[in-house]
């Protein structure tokens, strides 16, 4: 299992807003509703952003279902074995009470009654002086990684001198002498009160209380209701997966931090069930084969670690989790989850059995005492669960923020290093100019290309402006390769091929290009 090093030299960090700025410029990804005002907490794809996101899509459900963990073998020494389902946003409300959501699902939150924020009690911290008492002066309420940090330690250093950071908890309430993180007065944070994140709905025509429902917050409780559906329907047989893509619905306090952190999201969940004896082993297999899958796509370096949870992290039925950790750049030094992959044990199965009064039991012909024909007398037995759990907006974000690069010694210094299989345009075919039959040899090139490409990613035809500006606009996109159409090519038969991260050129046969970019796209 990889850590971070204790002593590795931290990379350059990256600028949030340049990094922002080109995903508007290039069409990655826009604030939902703009031209009102935008919304908080939602974002939208533009078309190279939806493309990426859809190849990350495409990526895990290969990687995940279609050919699982790329054919390696599981603990048991068989191939792992995953299918497909796609469940509603709209669940019945008893699958959200039997999985804890409508109970437990709930934070603690203080809302200030002069800058009209809202926030999570226990992410607020306040500055009080390194040693005794504030006495009656005022301290000084933040929640980090927020503007608020800088400014509120400010002004309790330029009041104490040296300070420390306490949880608000440990502070006596009533809080007459905290000033809030975006307030000038003192006094005006309100006593904690529990806040639902789960956003609810009535489907219907008649609008009461008696029907509501909610919109999912995690895609996994619908696999968990049709585990027996699956298992009555199809010939598989345990252990094996069920995996899942699709939205869900978080009522976050406070989104943040561009796509980290918003209210609608895209998740790919694999809900992976086995044997009791064998779960442990389960775990650490997935979690190991999760933290690969996420280096071979483009994130392999020191930004990237796994973190097993300690003890009293775990929830009370999990009998382990680990998160895959990326150093974004508003989360550096530190790093933000990309991933959990969770031992859930038989917990979820044992809720919608006991809730819903339908047996979930699963029977495996395979186990139990051995008869004396030969065969076994089975087992009745609720599998435990293994849970990789991936944000897919998280993803993409983390290729954009790893790829994003500045190299102030080329003509355009900012480019995006995607790797191939994720990249939105494969391959751009540009005439080195509009004439001399040039665009005919390079429209039949693209024709070549799209036909055998054009269902993983866009090709780009482009005649227009100087080689070098097109070059650029593709660097900005995240293409891996151009290839140039010149006088050569007319004669020789051959083109120029550029790589995006080196800049290098070389020249190749025109009819070896298909075959050429088939090879680097995997």
């Amino acid at each position: 299992m990889s850590e971070a090093p204790a002593s590795a030299a931290q990379p350059t960090k990256k600028s949030m807003d340049a990094i922002m700025a080109l995903c508007k410029r290039r069409g990655f990804i826009y604030q939902a509703s703009e031209i009102y005002g935008g919304i908080n907490g939602f974002w939208d794809y533009g078309p190279l952003g939806a493309q990426l996101k859809k190849n990350l899509r495409d990526a895990w459900w290969q990687d995940m279902i279609l050919n699982p963990c790329w054919g390696r073998k599981g603990p048991n020494g068989s191939r792992v074995r995953c299918v497909p389902l796609e469940t509603c946003i709209i669940q019945h409300p008893k699958v959200w009470e039997a999985s804890g959501h409508v109970g437990g699902f709930n934070d603690p939150m203080v809302d200030c009654k002069e800058s009209k924020g809202r926030y999570r009690y226990d992410h607020v911290q306040v500055f009080v002086p390194e040693t005794g008492d504030a006495g009656d002066k005022p301290v000084f309420a933040y929640v980090g990684d927020q503007p608020s940090e800088a400014k509120q330690r400010k002004k309790a250093e330029k009041l104490f001198g040296v300070i420390k950071s306490v949880a608000l908890s440990s502070i006596p309430q009533p809080w007459a002498r905290v000033i809030g993180p975006d307030a000038e007065k003192p006094g005006t944070l309100t006593e904690p009160r529990m806040f639902n994140l789960m956003f609810d709905t009535i489907p219907g025509a008649i609008r009461d209380e008696a029907n509501k429902a909610y919109l999912r917050p995690e895609t996994a409780q619908g696999v968990f209701v049709n585990f027996k559906n699956v298992v009555d329907t199809t010939r598989v047989k345990l252990p094996f997966g069920i995996g899942n893509t699709g939205r869900s619905f978080r009522n976050e306090v406070t989104p943040r931090n561009f796509t980290f952190r918003s209210r609608e999201f895209e998740q790919a969940e694999l809900e992976f069930f086995c044997h009791p004896d064998e779960s442990v082993e389960w775990y650490k297999f997935w979690r190991d084969f999760r933290m690969d899958w996420w280096k071979a796509i483009g994130l392999a370096g020191e930004n990237l670690i796994l973190r097993e949870h300690d003890k009293d992290e775990l929830s009370h039925y999990s009998q382990g989790t680990s998160d895959v950790e990326y150093r974004f750049p508003f989360t550096a030094p530190g790093f933000g989850e990309l991933e959990g992959i969770a031992h859930r044990g038989n917990y979820d199965l044992t809720q919608h059995e006991n809730t819903s009064r339908t047996k979930l039991k699963y029977f495996d012909a395979e186990r139990g005492e051995l008869l004396p024909n030969g065969s076994r007398k089975g087992e009745w037995y609720i599998p435990h669960c293994i849970e990789p759990a991936a944000g897919l907006d998280r993803g993409a974000l983390a290729l954009i923020c790893e790829g994003y690069t500045r190299d102030e010694s080329r003509p355009s210094p900012e480019f995006l290093k995607l790797h191939p299989r994720v990249a939105p345009i494969k391959a751009a075919v540009f005439p080195l100019v509009a004439k001399d039959g040039m665009p005919e040899v390079g429209e039949k090139l693209y024709d070549e290309l799209f036909a055998k490409f054009g269902n993983r990613g866009f090709i780009e035809f482009d005649e227009k402006q100087s080689i070098g500006k097109r070059y650029a606009r593709m660097d900005e996109a995240g293409c891996p390769f151009c290839f140039t159409i010149d006088g050569d090519t007319l004669t020789n038969q051959t083109v120029t091929v550029r790589d995006r991260d080196s800049g290098q050129q070389e020249r190749i046969g025109i009819d070896k290009v298909s075959g050429f970019l088939g090879e680097k796209l995997g």
